[in-house]
């Protein structure tokens, strides 16, 4: 079972450096929604947000060192896809590959329109549709050229948001603590009306919003196998999420609500431009928009990389059509990229010509898959850490902290936020919705799919 894992990818060039990885890694954690997001998030939940974004990062925290375990023992394109499929069955493999990959095509076209809407205002003269398939294009073409290429940018990006953030971190503690020029300690900010300022139930309605800014640390496991020390590489970004989450997420939400107090951040825009606006920075604004669509498009770059090598994966368990797997001369599994594109474009265009019917189908019918793909590597490592216990323990490198109780804290937690979703009216129909695909992929896989498997 664990060999059938782990044999290779032929064909794939495994020119990914450790540096791509690890700043891959660092940089995937830090999206659009968190430089904009964290205001509305701050507002629903006054300064316990805090604790919404712990919770949340705990979770991913969890996750993502199951995911170690298993990336490190049987390191293999398709990631936790395959680890489903060996664990728990090829329906399983299926469903979460498929959900991946839909989840994955949803957000490379809601992040080319939001790329759009922040560029158009400096070209107003050209339509927002025209800029969105033109940034698809230009990523498209990037992750055409080489994984090298995809990793080289990916590095630069993600060092953006990286460094701005660092920038943040030092400035903003500064601040607080008033060693900033014209500043007065702000700590107390923090308690303004209470920390529980909504109450506790508002905590969990945190989570529920922000959980999903997390989703994409995952990428890591599966970029990892076309790098040249796939098990070094996913050990050290696996170990590393942990002062991660806590740094970028909860240390910067920690310092918005110190600096400003919670009731006075802006719930559109970007809180992090008000708080370098109040620092005193110029031109504060722009720098964030910038950095903000540096953000954009590096979850389109992962995006449409991460889509495509899914689709490379399911087709070598027959899960997908089979002329996805040809390459080009540099390795790269151009139909996989070109077909997932193809369908990001149809999801753009469904934006501006049915956006209240189509294109709100797609965007929120993948509101609770990340959710629905956590719970699903939870339960796959909870098998595969048994088998391998039985069958390759030399191969458990690096192990899920006080197996199996986490991971059954982290199902519990998983489990509380989807009920969660459907006492919240703002993300009850994104659960509705997600249900829907779920039930329809495994439709699909009951019709047409499980029979050729089982002769296969």
């Amino acid at each position: 079972m664990v060999e059938e894992v782990t044999r290779g990818e032929p064909g794939l060039r495994r020119s990914l450096k450790n540096r791509h990885l690890q700043m891959i890694a660092l940089g995937g954690i830090i999206g659009a929604s968190l430089f904009i997001g964290s205001g509305a998030v701050i507002s629903t939940v006054g300064p316990a947000a805090i604790v919404s974004y712990a919770i949340g990062g705990l979770i991913v925290v969890l996750v993502m060192r199951m995911l170690g375990e298993m990336a490190t023992a049987a390191p293999t394109l398709g990631s936790f896809m395959e680890y489903a499929r060996t664990s728990l069955g090829e329906w399983a493999g299926f469903t979460l590959g498929w959900l991946y990959w839909y989840y994955w095509v949803g957000v490379v076209a809601f992040e080319a329109v939001a790329g759009a809407e922040l560029i158009n205002p400096l070209i107003p003269m050209v339509p927002q549709w025209v800029i969105s398939l033109g940034l698809m294009l230009v990523l498209t073409g990037t992750n055409l050229v080489s994984v090298r290429s995809f990793g080289e940018t990916e590095f630069w990006l993600a060092s953006i948001k990286v460094i701005t953030i660092v920038i943040f971190l030092v400035c903003g503690v500064l601040f607080v603590f008033g060693l900033w020029p014209g500043a007065e300690m702000s700590v107390s900010n923090i308690g303004k009306d209470g920390f529980f300022a909504h109450g506790g139930f508002s905590v969990l309605h945190g989570v529920v919003i922000v959980i999903f800014s997390y989703f994409g640390t995952e990428i890591v496991t599966i970029v990892s196998a076309e790098s040249d020390e796939p098990e070094r590489s996913v050990a050290k970004a696996t170990k590393a999420v942990v002062w991660r989450v806590l740094l970028f997420y909860v240390g910067s939400v920690t310092l918005l609500v110190m600096i400003t107090p919670w009731d006075q951040i802006p719930t559109e825009g970007s809180p992090y431009a008000a708080a370098f606006t109040r620092f005193g920075i110029p031109a504060a604004e722009v720098v964030v928009d910038v950095v903000v669509f540096t953000a954009v498009i590096s979850v389109l770059n992962s995006g449409l990389y991460t889509a495509s090598r899914m689709l490379f994966a399911l087709q070598r368990r027959s899960f997908a059509p089979g002329w996805v797997r040809d390459l080009n001369g540099r390795g790269v599994p151009w139909k996989a990229i070109v077909l997932s594109t193809l369908v990001g474009y149809v999801a753009v265009a469904a934006s501006y010509v049915a956006p209240d019917t189509i294109f709100y189908f797609i965007i929120n019918s993948a509101g609770a898959v990340a959710l629905f793909i956590y719970g699903m590597i939870a339960l796959s490592q909870l098998r595969m850490r048994r088998r391998l216990e039985r069958e390759a323990p030399e191969t458990l490198k690096l192990k899920m902290w006080l197996f199996p109780h986490l991971t059954w804290v982290t199902l519990a937690l998983i489990a509380t936020v989807i009920i969660t979703m459907a006492f919240v009216a703002d993300v009850r129909s994104q659960l509705l919705l997600s249900l829907i695909s779920v039930a329809a992929i495994m439709l699909i896989y009951v019709l047409f799919v499980r029979r050729k498997v089982s002769n296969g």
